[in-house]
């Protein structure tokens, strides 16, 4: 038997065993060392705000339909994407993959999961790599999705608002590109963090005024060349957009979930030709697509984490026992301040 994180209703979370899935000749079986909570779209489920859980998402006509049943409805079971295991069984046709590969991926919080071996082997982690860092495979692949929408070049000023775990990996990508990266976020701990990791060299407090009027007085009156906006605030995005220097691109990774509120778009946008970008990694740019898809995003993330271009281990504040995962859920719903990246672990995997 396995076990696997459900949300059974908006902020309730239980553990729940479940049958070990059927291994087939060409497969491998995977015991999860680690799994990492998304503090946006998983935490966006774990309170109810995610519009598939109130919306069909018509995935032919790229469409909300809001007269059809929900994509989702509770209980949610192994939700999560950040995940990283161990092989434990193979099939019996395999002949690459072995017993013992370390592999990343996107299989949610539960024990065990089966993979194709080809599949396996092309997600196994680089060497030498710290194993639970396999986790950010798809958060490092968002960012780095969002930095190549930016299209930030040497020199320019990038200004990200919102230092959570995307924009602390945005913001690294960005500075060792040869950018200089202002920080934006509210939380002293995140501007702290995001500094002692030499991603920023500025770090902005709203709190303590206009983010775009400090952005601007830092750019000699332009600003920014480049802004990302990874928090998911509509009042956050207003102010990306202000900061802004004139026909420059704002990048809009964060998941706004119902109204933006706070977004002004007949203020600056309007008047400074400002081109706001979704960035979301279920594409890439039109222009990558022929050499970029997700897959190499994810490698690529891992690669600069292996090879030392990105510091992300401090990144990881709490890990619980997948035992405590309502606690998990709570710490980061309800305490934000105090954590970063939150990280579950199975003891399945050492036995």
């Amino acid at each position: 038997m396995g076990r696997v994180v459900t949300i059974t209703a908006p902020r309730q979370v239980v553990l729940e065993d479940i049958a070990d899935p059927p291994l087939g000749p060409h497969d491998v079986r995977i015991a999860t060392i680690a799994s990492g909570i998304s503090a946006g779209t998983e935490l966006a489920s774990y309170r109810g705000s995610n519009p598939y859980l109130s919306k069909r998402w018509d995935a032919r006509r790229r469409l909300f339909d809001t007269s059809a049943e929900p994509s989702l409805a509770y209980p949610l079971r192994g939700i999560g994407y950040e995940e990283v295991g161990r092989v434990v069984e193979t099939g019996t046709e395999v002949d690459a993959a072995r017993v013992g590969d370390l592999v990343y991926g996107t299989w949610g919080h539960r024990s065990h999961h089966v993979m194709a071996a080809n599949e396996a082997l092309a997600r196994r982690l680089p060497a030498g790599l710290e194993p639970r860092l396999g986790i950010f495979s798809h958060i490092g692949a968002v960012a780095l999705n969002g930095v190549h929408d930016a299209a930030v070049r040497i020199g320019e000023a990038v200004a990200v608002f919102g230092l959570g775990v995307p924009g602390q990996i945005v913001a690294q990508l960005c500075a060792r590109s040869g950018a200089h990266v202002i920080g934006v976020d509210p939380l002293a701990g995140r501007r702290e963090a995001a500094s002692a990791l030499t991603a920023i060299e500025v770090g902005l407090d709203p709190a303590d005024g206009s983010p775009a009027e400090a952005i601007k007085a830092l750019t000699s009156g332009r600003g920014a060349d480049v802004v990302i906006e990874v928090s998911g605030s509509g009042a956050a995005l207003h102010e990306a957009i202000r900061a802004a220097a004139y026909s420059a691109t704002v990048v809009a990774m964060g998941f706004v979930q119902g109204e933006a509120r706070g977004l002004l778009l007949g203020d600056e946008f309007h008047h400074n030709r400002v081109t706001v970008r979704s960035s979301q990694i279920s594409g890439v740019a039109p222009e990558l697509a022929y050499r970029w898809d997700k897959a190499r995003l994810a490698r690529t993330a891992l690669t600069l984490v292996a090879d030392g271009t990105l510091d992300l281990a401090p990144l990881i504040t709490h890990t619980f026992d997948v035992e405590d995962a309502a606690e998990a859920y709570r710490l980061l719903d309800q305490a934000p301040h105090e954590a970063l990246q939150v990280v579950l672990t199975f003891p399945e995997a050492d036995a």
